[in-house]
């Protein structure tokens, strides 16, 4: 079976955590130190905060920006589900905008129209590994005095107009799940160029810790483990190889294809550095379903995904929310018709060549 992902472990992490292992000091201290200062570099802002996991990243973000009960925040209804649920973590409330049929992201012309003045900030989703269009909602948040918030969960290393996304809003996570670019096993951080914003997350998420036993607000215990954060700090030092990788793999496929009518290989905005944390392909054929694709596929032994089978405000708890289902018809009709196939950077060319072959006999 080629599997739709494939975390890549090799012995330089295992050697990394061995030594954190046998050194005893295994909850977060200077291994965690180092690598939130290597990735801080590696994006290019002033700091970095390294917490359990990227839904935390998100909810300490939030609480850190002050967003509270009453106030609403512009985000996408095709994404994952904690993007949104953090917003809910606040007492504050998500406001669904519909996205841009090509990229899947947020569309800022759609954000712009639901801006009124409850709005506290919007947050962008950079899905699949494809920077959302960044020049655009920086004037709109500088227009319209609004707070900007990155979540990178699956572009690591992806550009727009040669900068890094996380280095253009005022705060932005990042999750290093098992599947993603790269991983910590599990774990999360959070990126900002404010001191001030800096400070407080950190003490947010050491129980409100400002000194040892001195607990000035309540905080939390979200704090990433040095066993963490060894494995974050190799993968990180492979991450450009195997984004690189990644990008020749969608472009082998992308390639092969373009000959299949009803089957649309992933749109790439030329400004941006896509990474391709996801290969999505459309199926816009009306002989063959998705799930049909799907099974013939299993059968050839290749493993497909669909992210995601619901936009955000169809899923049961949006809907007790009182949420519009008929809002976002972009991301309604995208939900329909997304598959992800295999990119990652475990995939040989023979791989990827079968994996062609096997969509062309299965379309024609």
């Amino acid at each position: 079976m080629i599997p739709i992902a494939k975390p890549l472990i090799g012995e330089e992490e295992i050697k990394a955590v061995t030594e954190v292992l046998k050194s005893g000091m295994l909850a977060q201290g200077k291994e965690v130190e180092a690598f939130e200062r290597e990735f801080a570099s590696y994006i290019g802002v002033k700091n970095a905060i390294a917490v359990c996991n990227g839904t935390v990243a998100l909810d300490l973000a939030l609480k850190a920006l002050k967003i509270k009960s009453g106030d609403e925040v512009i985000t996408t209804p095709f994404t994952f589900i904690a993007s949104a649920n953090a917003i809910l973590y606040q007492g504050a409330r998500p406001i669904f905008a519909d996205i841009d049929e090509r990229t899947y992201n947020l569309d800022p012309e759609k954000a712009l129209e639901k801006i009124n003045p409850r709005t506290k900030a919007i947050l962008v989703v950079h899905l699949y590994g494809q920077p959302c269009d960044m020049k655009a909602f920086k004037e709109i948040c500088e227009d319209h005095k609004l707070l900007l918030i990155e979540d990178c969960a699956q572009a690591h290393g992806a550009e727009f107009e040669g900068k890094k996304v996380g280095s253009f809003g005022d705060v932005a996570t990042f999750s290093f799940y098992p599947t993603k670019n790269m991983t910590t096993a599990e774990g999360g951080m959070i990126l900002t160029n404010d001191d001030e914003i800096a400070k407080k997350l950190r003490i947010l998420r050491d129980q409100g810790q400002t000194r040892k036993y001195w607990h000035e607000e309540l905080g939390y215990n979200y704090r990433m483990t040095n066993v963490a954060a060894a494995i974050g700090r190799v993968q990180l030092k492979k991450l450009e190889k195997w984004n690189e990788i990644r990008r020749r793999n969608a472009e082998l496929l992308g390639n092969g294809l373009k000959k299949i009518d009803g089957l649309n290989p992933p749109f790439v905005d030329r400004r941006a550095k896509h990474v391709f944390h996801q290969f999505v392909v459309r199926i816009e054929s009306d002989q063959l379903s998705r799930e049909e694709l799907m099974k013939r596929l299993k059968e050839r032994g290749i493993e497909t995904a669909v992210h995601y089978p619901l936009p955000v405000h169809h899923q049961p708890i949006y809907q007790k929310l009182g949420y519009p289902k008929e809002i976002c018809p972009r991301a309604i009709d995208a939900a329909k018709r997304v598959l992800s196939i295999p990119v990652h950077p475990a995939l040989s060319e023979e791989d990827i060549a079968y994996i062609v072959r096997s969509l062309e006999d299965v379309f024609r």
